[in-house]
């Protein structure tokens, strides 16, 4: 989980584009995160399995 100092350079807007970094919105984590669902893998299996994401279920075949 990221500080609160890590999280609150993140949201600063960057001198230079390319610095800027996506976290995670539940728990600041900046590796493994989707675009689409502003979340980190780990959050979004979560809410996933828990049916807190609408129009995404678990796949079984």
């Amino acid at each position: 989980m990221a500080t609160a100092a890590q999280v609150a350079k993140s949201l600063k807007t960057p001198k230079y584009s390319t610095r800027s970094v996506n976290r995670c919105w539940r728990c600041g984590r900046r590796h493994g995160y989707m675009r689409k669902f502003k979340l980190c893998r780990i959050c979004f299996r979560e809410l996933v399995n828990r049916g807190d994401v609408p129009g995404v279920m678990k796949s079984s075949w």
